[in-house]
């Protein structure tokens, strides 16, 4: 059975040694008493370490201002474009600090936004924060002295633009996952998605993934190499002190849906922008129910325990195509792990912005 422990830490700081931070923290966490009786166990070899992308940025210094993504729409669009805007998350957390940056430098945006955005926000009022995200978006425009305009699509949002012009108008994309086909199939130099802008801060991600840290700052999504760079050093650091090999990850976003607001908790562009290499795959498994109820229909106690557990034992090396795995979930290890730990982690005043799964690896034989 897995085991997953939110783990506190100190409140971390531009310029602190993370990599130190986590291992002393897990560390700690694993001999804490629970207030009834129970020592967790120690770390264990094939426990997993994930560590929430927010503070990953934040030690690593990863920030831009709006003035900084002002001068980088300057730099693609010349001085007070118009410039049309699609596809933006509704959210203040997201993108209120990246509109700021594009109205500072803009004389007008024509929004282009669906009545719900990728991860399930309305584009009017939403039911759970009470903010009208258009008014509220127009607001940000006009204090920047930026005029706005609205549409829930293309051609009713730049009606004034006639389809040549649209071809090659300033544009930004601002889709969370589909950027890279779209940057693709709009090869205009003047058609950019969120990932191109602020780019020298971050290569891999540009604005997307970020977060609002002031009304003039915001966070930016970790590169792949400062994630991959901070994994590899905890692990080592953690096998150096406690002989134990664990695998490591930085997670953002997991992969789920909320069935009552329907919104879904992936508003990063990747799960994982860094992971060890266990953790490079998918499950290999088989369904226990499907041979509990079929194969082994007549078994019962310890007979069917044991029966369950040699089936595992001796499964194929890959499943893939199978009718034993039927009904299991296809999905990467860090997308799975990435879920479970945002969930186990919060994104409020729990203060546990690192999590251990212990037993992940494990099996029912094993």
């Amino acid at each position: 059975m897995s085991n997953n422990i939110g783990v506190k830490t100190p409140i971390i700081r531009e310029g602190d040694d993370l990599s130190r931070i986590v291992v002393d923290s897990v560390i700690k966490a694993t001999k804490a008493y629970d207030g009834i009786g129970y020592f967790y166990n120690t770390i264990n070899d094939g426990d997993v370490i994930g560590i929430t992308e927010s503070i990953v940025a934040r030690a690593a210094g990863l920030y831009v201002t709006v003035d900084d993504i002002a001068n980088d729409i300057v730099k693609k669009f010349g001085v007070f474009p118009n410039v049309i805007v699609e596809n933006p998350i509704y959210s203040r957390n997201r993108f209120s600090v990246i509109l700021r940056g594009i109205a500072r430098a803009a004389s007008k945006i024509y929004f282009v936004m669906p009545p719900y955005d990728e991860v399930g926000n309305p584009s009017g009022v939403n039911q759970f924060t009470g903010v009208d995200i258009q008014k509220y978006y127009a607001e940000i425009c006009h204090e920047e002295e930026c005029e706005a305009v609205f549409g829930a699509s293309l051609w009713v949002a730049t009606k004034e633009i006639s389809d040549m012009d649209i071809e090659h108008h300033p544009y930004i994309y601002c889709g969370l996952h589909d950027y890279k086909s779209w940057r693709a199939d709009h090869p205009d130099s003047n058609h950019i998605t969120l990932a191109d802008i602020c780019q020298n801060f971050n290569p891999d991600y540009g604005l997307l993934g970020s977060n609002k840290a002031t009304d003039e700052k915001l966070k930016l999504f970790p590169t792949k190499k400062i994630a991959q760079e901070l994994v590899e050093k905890v692990q080592a650091m953690m096998y150096k002190e406690t002989n134990k090999y664990v695998e490591v990850m930085v997670y953002g976003d997991g992969c789920f849906k909320d069935p009552v607001g329907c919104i879904w908790e992936f508003a990063d562009p990747d799960t994982t922008p860094g992971f060890t290499q266990k953790l490079n795959g998918r499950p290999n498994e088989i369904k226990i129910k499907a041979f509990a109820d079929d194969e082994f229909k007549d078994l019962n106690g310890e007979e069917l325990t044991n029966a369950i557990k040699e089936k595992i034992r001796n499964k194929e090396v890959s499943l893939v195509g199978n009718m034993a795995s039927q009904g299991t979930t296809p999905r990467r290890f860090v997308d799975l792990l990435a879920s479970l730990m945002d969930l186990t982690s919060g994104s409020g005043d729990k203060g546990t912005p690192i999590v251990l799964v212990k037993n992940y690896f494990k099996n029912y034989s094993n």
